[in-house]
């Protein structure tokens, strides 16, 4: 997802989307401790950065709220 998207989103709809990448994230992981292999060798490392981001945005408008 890209940024301007992620701008976009609400604080709700950040938080719905953390939690489907949570899941995701969990999903991926046990998949990988089960030792199969992993359909996107990737996929793991992006969802971390993406949830990085989301929370990254999540918290610039925890404080723009906060300032006002």
């Amino acid at each position: 997802m890209k940024n301007k998207e992620i701008r976009g989103l609400s604080k709700e709809e950040l938080h719905t989307r953390l939690g489907e990448l949570n899941k995701e994230l969990m999903k991926e992981n046990l998949q990988r401790s089960l030792g199969s292999a992993p359909v996107k060798p990737g996929r793991i490392k992006q969802i971390r950065k993406t949830k990085a981001r989301f929370l990254t945005f999540l918290n610039q408008k925890e404080k723009e709220v906060a300032k006002k």
